[in-house]
């Protein structure tokens, strides 16, 4: 099907946009669960990273494995990570795709202070690439609005 008639057809749109949204999905899910295979599916294997709103320095562009390499050496200390995604906004065009959503993360972790919990809330953009008949994000922007509970929860364990 050419690119024009693609986009004529408000079903396949409709399927890719949904298809894009599972991808994302599938990301947040796979890093709760510490399926850091699952998680690696989901990125492209470059990918250009935007994490500055949290950790300052300047977007990079890495590796989908290096990404997930990071989460695991930070997340595993932590008993429960938890990602809520929703308002989504998705645009398809052919085999591209850009995603937004509002996020909410939670961390998890019991300590003797009792301040168990980081929450961070923010936006993700993504860009999405489909290849082999599977949408892989290869931009990655999160933009933290604030955070809450406790900064220093994995020191406090």
């Amino acid at each position: 099907m050419s690119n024009g008639l693609w986009q004529e057809d408000p079903l396949r749109r409709l399927l890719e946009k949904d298809a894009v949204i599972s991808t994302v999905n599938r990301l947040f899910r796979s890093v709760d669960e510490k399926d850091w295979e699952g998680a690696e599916a989901c990125l492209a294997p470059s990918v250009l990273l935007d994490v500055t709103s949290m950790a300052g320095g300047e977007p990079e562009h890495t590796t989908g494995k290096a990404i997930v390499e990071g989460w695991r050496e930070t997340l595993t200390p932590i008993a429960k990570v938890h990602h809520q995604a929703g308002n989504y906004e998705v645009q398809v065009r052919g085999e591209e795709a850009n995603a937004s959503c509002y996020g909410i993360a939670v961390h998890y972790l019991p300590n003797d202070t009792g301040r168990d919990t980081r929450i961070f809330v923010g936006t993700y953009a993504m860009r999405l690439r489909k290849s082999g008949g599977a949408w892989r994000i290869y931009r990655f922007r999160y933009d933290l609005k604030f955070m809450d509970g406790n900064p220093d929860l994995e020191g406090e364990a």
